[in-house]
């Protein structure tokens, strides 16, 4: 069972909103949860009537919490830090769900912090069926990394990489990736309609196809994604044909090309940050 802290989450976002969503329908006691988001009132009532406590300044929310989510963009992360940076971290947790944060540069911004974890969510957590790339240095308690990954395991799955680097990689690969498969799915809408479809019958269509295949993925773990496109091929048919396309224009390439596109990205924002 996952252990009752007091938590407070610094920003309440889609992400933070989905995590505390999460918990609350698990069964963590919402009176143990903090969330403090400034710019938004719709959300702060929506939250209270969850049972969440929303009247407490970010300092306030930190000095009573065992665990903070640092949730804000990670433009303003140094900022909203030096609200409380002279908090004592030392018997608290943290996690950091801000793209571009190094844990290095959160020990700067908080001192004391002694138990540091990165995540990086992505957005399909907001219907529980996310996946949340998770990164700690060795030094950092095993019951906070029990503990974080029993908290996001409330919105998906939980992959922990061994360095932090790789956290760059997961962005691409998990992260920035659900709007590939969106791209993609557009693309197939805009043809179809260029077809005659009517754009509601076209994203049916498409969205159908896209649910079924992914369930066959996810439902036959033992057979490789190649062989599973095969078993669709037929030599010489219509599968084969419009396959073809995709290779002339060396798809495999191109999604490699771009997933590199976005690590190089995710590098420069924490050199930037």
């Amino acid at each position: 069972m996952m252990q009752r802290k007091k938590v407070a989450f610094i920003g309440a976002g889609n992400m933070a909103f989905a995590i505390i969503s999460g918990l609350i329908k698990s069964g963590y006691p919402s009176e143990l949860v903090i969330a403090c988001n400034k710019s938004n009132q719709a959300r702060r009532d929506e939250l209270k009537n969850m049972g969440v406590t929303v009247n407490l300044s970010n300092r306030q929310a930190v000095e009573q919490a065992d665990v903070i989510i640092l949730a804000v963009k990670p433009q303003v992360m140094a900022e909203v830090c030096a609200e409380f940076a002279n908090v004592d971290f030392s018997h608290k947790w943290v996690l950091s769900v801000a793209a571009g944060i190094s844990v290095t540069r959160l020990e700067n911004l908080l001192p004391t912090a002694k138990n540091i974890i990165r995540s990086m969510p992505n957005t399909p957590s907001l219907i529980g069926e996310g996946l949340s790339g998770l990164f700690a240095k060795k030094s950092v308690d095993p019951t906070a990394c029990e503990f974080t990954e029993s908290l996001l395991s409330s919105v998906g799955k939980c992959y922990w990489v061994e360095s932090e680097d790789k956290l760059n990689q997961i962005i691409a690969i998990t992260g920035s990736s659900p709007a590939y498969f969106f791209r993609f799915m557009e693309a197939m809408q805009q043809s179809a309609v260029q077809m005659g479809f009517s754009e509601q019958d076209a994203r049916f269509l498409v969205q159908s196809v896209a649910l079924g295949a992914s369930k066959m993925v996810v439902e036959n773990p033992d057979i490789p994604l190649s062989t599973l496109r095969e078993n669709v091929t037929s030599k010489g048919g219509t599968t084969a044909q419009a396959l073809s396309v995709f290779e002339q224009h060396n798809l495999s390439e191109i999604v490699n090309q771009a997933m590199h596109a976005a690590i190089k990205r995710a590098e420069e924002m924490e050199k930037q940050l």
